[in-house]
Order: structure tokens, then C-alpha cells, then sequence
């Protein structure tokens, strides 16, 4: 065949389409429909943690966390920079409450800091800290916004000896658990009780990029992944036998996203096994109330050692499942014993700001469809869903971030393809309300949909609120 331009590839197309009929209508780009809706009653909203936005750390009594130590230590963070005042959200509250109403979202998702309430991690709580948290949902609720609570989002108290490391740290967060939903679940009838594992696990005690910064052998690393999965599943039953009957109990999860190349049947089949096989230390062993015995005779001596009970309880039943959902992998079918290969990104592969923040927005419908199909959860929440930008103030004091606005209308679409397939998700949250401390990135790293100056901690809404609060009034992405 000849070899064409693309001058005269641009005339072919144009002489073909003047002829109309006889290309097929989807080639001259036949009409999309102008909105995808939503079901009524479909749940908008917008997450933050508290370390990352309350700052206040020394104030009423809080005790330091794994994270106030890792930040102040020189090095572990972007310029040494800490969470000791972040958006000062601890003063700051009601402001932003301001800006969740003005966004029109119905829930928001926030988490509670151990250390606040529990300044020695166990023993003694500290009323004042609890207070904070009764003033924050009172106001929540006053402005018509219903909060759904994290209860651990990564900053474990300084005093707990060993840490994730020691197993009783696992019954110290039921204890906390049982503690701040009785008092809580008279106004809040929705609790997760950690955010992602593997940050708090792996990144934290494996490679030491988090707090508290460790390298340990795959054996000690294996035994703290079940310590926090034990921690998970008896908070579920102290939650469950100190709250009214109808309190919903899940978690918030960012298990690997597994995608196929093509959608096919070989590769379809081959994402939802490697789904249950890639999260087997995590989501799967709580779902299925076992590890899978492929995980076990792989990991061999360095498997985790369970005691009687441990699964029985890491399976208790959820009523939601909260998916944190961000980047792909793509996988495709293998002849292996696994049935599956991750495609590795080329370098030319496209990112966000956050170089390890992958585009691939259909990842947020296979997250749910491998999930659901899988594991049949009755509910399922978007619990964490966004993106960094380089955002800068124009002289006008706009921050026209259409990257970000990209981003999040290409999820929501194929969010909505899931919801049209029947799968049961409930709700989104955006991630974040606003700019806050991006953990090892310190101010680096801007997620929110507000800016924050933090010199003067004023809020600005970025072009991505105006989009955001256009797609809740009318419960539809265009």
C-alpha cells in the first residue's frame, strides 16, 4: 500500500466524510448524550485526614503521633516541612465547613487523630480531644452535610511501644475504636476503620519512606500487614457492639487496581485474579477471612503467624467497602501459574504532577467491577479520588487548574459506566478539600480543590470547585 501523508490522509478523510453515507454514523463522530446522571440520591462529597489539615498539635492536650516524630526528623520530608499547623483546621473548622456547603456536597469524609483523643494511645483519653471532634459533627450536621469517619488515616500514636510491630497495638485500636463511636454514633451512623493498609504497612515499615521510617525483613513486615488487619477486624466488632443496631461499618482501601489491556475474556479473567492475588495480604484476606494459600506458600517461612481467632475476626462482615482509587496496572493473560503478567509503563507513559500518579481513568470502573465481582460487597464507596497539580494564583487570584479538571471528569465517566452496569456504589469523595500536608511532600504536592496560602492559611476555590459544584447541582458530568 502506499505510503500517505497525513496531509493526504486529511483529504481522504474529508472526501469520505462529504459523502456521508458511506461511512458508518460512528465514524462522522454520531451525537453523545450531553450528561451522564446520576441515580437519585447518589452521595457527593469530599475527604481529608486529620494530620494532614488540623494542625493544632500540641494543643488540648494531644499526644504526639509516628508522624509528628518522622516530620520533625530532618530529612523524611520536603524541606523538613511538618503538619504542626498544616490548614489549621483544628481553628479553622467552621470555614471549612463553609467551604463544603458552598461545594453543595451531602457527606464528608474526615478522620479522627488517635493521639487527640488517646494522647498515650491507650489509658487515659483526653476529653477535650473528643470535644473537637463533637463540635466538628455538630457543625457537619447544622449544615446539612452528614460525616462519614475515619478512624485511623496513618497517624498511630508516639507512646504505643513497637508500634504496629507489637501485636497489642491491634486491641489498643479496638479499645479506641469502641471509645469514639459510642460517643460519636448518635449523630454518625457511618465508620471506616483504617486507610490503606499497605501505606501505613509496607511504606512505613518496609521501604521507609513514611513514618516511622523502618526497613525490616519480609518476616517482620508479613506479621505487621496482620497486625493491622487484626486491628481492622476488632474494630469492627467493638464498633458493632458499641453502636446502635444500623451503624454502617467499612474501611477505606487503596488495593491495587488491576486493569486488562484489552477487554477481553482472557485478560478480563486475568484482572479479577490477579485482583484477589495482588491484594492477598490485604482486601483479600478480609473478604475471604483467610490468606489465600498461594500467598502463604509463597511468602513460606516469612508468613505471618496467626493466632486462634485472628481470621475469624479480620473476616468480620462489612457493609461497605471504601475504594481509594487513583492509577492503573495493567495486566494481560499468562501461560504461569498465576495466569496473569503485569504490563510494565513505558517511560513515555503520561502522569499527573506526582510522578507515580499514572493516567488511566478507566481504572476507576475496574477497581469496582473486580471488587463486586469478586466479592459481592453490598455497598461500595469512592472514598479517595484525585489528583496533584502544579497550581499557581494568576494575578486575578484564580488557579485555573484544567489538568485537575480533566482528570476528575474522565474518572467520573467511567464511574458512571459501573453505576449503569448495576454495581452497587453509593457515593463518591473527591480527594482533597483542600490543599494540605502532602505527608513526604510535605506543601510539595497540591490535591485540593481549594488553594491554601499557607503563610496566611486563606481558602481559595480553584477552577476545579466551580467544576465540581456544577457536577452535584446537576448530579451529572458533562
Amino acid at each position: 500500500m502506499k505510503n500517505l501523508t497525513r496531509r493526504q490522509f486529511g483529504k481522504g478523510v474529508a472526501a469520505a466524510a462529504t459523502a456521508g453515507a458511506l461511512l458508518p454514523r460512528f465514524a462522522l463522530g454520531e451525537p453523545l448524550p450531553s450528561a451522564l446522571h446520576y441515580p437519585k440520591g447518589f452521595l457527593w462529597g469530599c475527604a481529608t485526614a486529620a494530620y494532614q489539615i488540623e494542625g493544632g498539635a500540641k494543643d488540648d492536650g494531644r499526644g504526639p503521633s509516628i508522624w509528628d516524630t518522622f516530620a520533625h526528623t530532618w530529612g523524611k520530608t520536603n524541606h523538613g516541612e511538618t503538619g504542626d499547623v498544616a490548614d489549621d483546621s483544628y481553628h479553622l473548622y467552621k470555614e471549612d465547613v463553609k467551604l463544603l456547603k458552598s461545594l453543595g456536597v451531602s457527606t464528608y469524609r474526615m478522620s479522627i487523630s488517635w493521639s487527640r483523643v488517646f494522647p498515650d494511645g491507650a489509658g487515659q483519653p483526653n476529653p477535650k480531644g473528643m470535644d473537637y471532634y463533637n463540635r466538628v459533627v455538630d457543625e457537619l450536621l447544622a449544615n446539612g452535610i452528614t460525616p462519614y469517619i475515619t478512624l485511623f488515616h496513618w497517624d498511630l500514636p508516639q507512646a504505643l511501644d513497637g508500634g504496629w510491630q507489637n501485636r497489642a497495638t491491634a486491641q489498643s485500636f479496638a479499645d479506641y475504636a469502641a471509645y469514639v463511636t459510642k460517643r460519636l454514633s448518635d449523630r454518625v451512623h457511618h465508620f471506616m476503620t483504617t486507610n490503606e493498609f499497605t501505606c501505613f504497612t509496607d511504606l512505613g515499615y518496609q521501604n521507609g519512606q513514611f513514618a516511622p521510617g523502618l526497613k525490616l525483613p519480609p518476616a517482620q513486615v508479613n506479621q505487621i500487614r496482620h497486625h493491622a488487619i487484626l486491628a481492622h477486624g476488632l474494630a469492627v466488632q467493638a464498633i458493632r457492639a458499641n453502636t446502635p443496631s444500623g451503624t454502617q461499618v467499612g474501611l477505606a482501601e487503596n488495593a491495587v487496581v488491576y486493569v486488562p489491556v484489552i477487554e477481553t475474556d482472557e485478560h478480563i479473567t486475568a484482572a479479577r485474579e490477579a485482583t484477589r492475588i495482588g491484594n492477598a495480604p490485604f482486601l483479600t484476606a478480609l473478604m475471604e477471612g483467610n490468606y489465600p494459600a498461594g500467598y502463604l506458600k509463597r511468602e513460606g517461612a516469612n508468613a505471618p503467624r496467626v493466632e486462634a481467632g485472628d481470621m475469624k475476626a479480620i473476616g468480620s462482615p462489612l457493609d461497605f467497602i471504601g475504594l481509594n482509587i487513583y492509577t492503573p496496572t495493567y495486566v494481560r493473560a499468562a501461560d504461569n501459574p498465576m495466569g496473569y503478567a503485569v504490563e510494565a509503563a513505558p517511560s513515555s507513559y503520561p502522569h499527573m504532577f506526582s510522578p507515580w500518579l499514572t493516567l488511566g481513568p478507566e481504572c476507576i470502573y475496574w477497581g469496582v467491577r473486580n471488587v463486586c465481582d469478586l466479592w459481592k460487597p453490598k455497598a461500595i464507596y469512592i472514598t479517595e479520588n484525585g489528583t496533584s497539580s502544579d497550581d499557581v494564583l494568576t494575578p486575578e487570584g484564580r488557579v485555573e487548574d484544567v489538568d485537575r479538571v480533566m482528570y476528575l471528569r474522565n474518572h467520573l465517566t467511567h464511574l458512571h459506566r459501573a453505576i449503569k452496569e448495576d454495581y452497587p456504589v453509593k457515593g463518591y469523595f473527591l480527594w482533597s478539600l483542600m490543599d494540605n500536608f502532602e505527608w513526604a511532600d510535605g506543601y510539595s504536592k497540591r490535591f485540593g480543590i481549594h488553594y491554601v496560602d499557607f503563610k496566611t492559611l486563606k481558602r481559595t476555590p480553584k477552577l476545579s470547585a466551580e467544576w465540581y459544584k456544577t457536577v452535584i447541582a446537576k448530579n451529572a458530568v458533562e
